[in-house]
């Protein structure tokens, strides 16, 4: 096992925390790590780490752990059109994501803009910041 990483390691790596590492072991997202003979310490092999920095970069994505079993499920086959699918509906996710993280966005700017008009006494600038805002909101609901 001298190519194999510490759970350290592969956190660092990965993006993943070590609990997360240990959790995804326990429900068998990651097959079952070799340990250390001498310290017992878990060490993961190169095609482990492979699998678990793929893992990482879905799970950074938001992608659900169910959608992760989907996946490593769908590799074994492998099964085109349910990969295709899974990757364009969690893409559909992230799509409305940045679009309301857009609008919380604007939110700020807006808000930012209503205290330097108010710190400026620029009421005029001020209602149409507080009209802006008011629209945003009713779009957001």
């Amino acid at each position: 096992m001298t190519d194999a990483l510490t759970i350290h390691e592969v956190s660092r790596r990965s993006g993943l925390p070590e609990p997360t590492l240990r959790y995804y072991e326990k429900i068998g997202l990651i097959d079952p790590v070799g340990r250390d003979e001498s310290s017992g310490h878990r060490r993961y092999p190169p095609a482990a780490v492979e699998r678990i920095e793929a893992l990482g970069c879905l799970r950074s994505s938001g992608m659900s752990v169910r959608d992760l079993r989907d996946y490593l499920r769908h590799l074994q086959g492998p099964d085109a059109p349910s990969l295709h699918e899974l990757f364009r509906r969690n893409a559909e996710r992230l799509d409305g994501e940045i679009e309301r993280m857009r609008t919380r966005r604007r939110y700020l700017e807006l808000k930012a803009d209503l205290w330097e008009a108010r710190e400026r006494g620029d009421a005029g600038a001020e209602h149409r910041t507080l009209t802006e805002i008011r629209s945003l909101l009713t779009e957001m609901n």
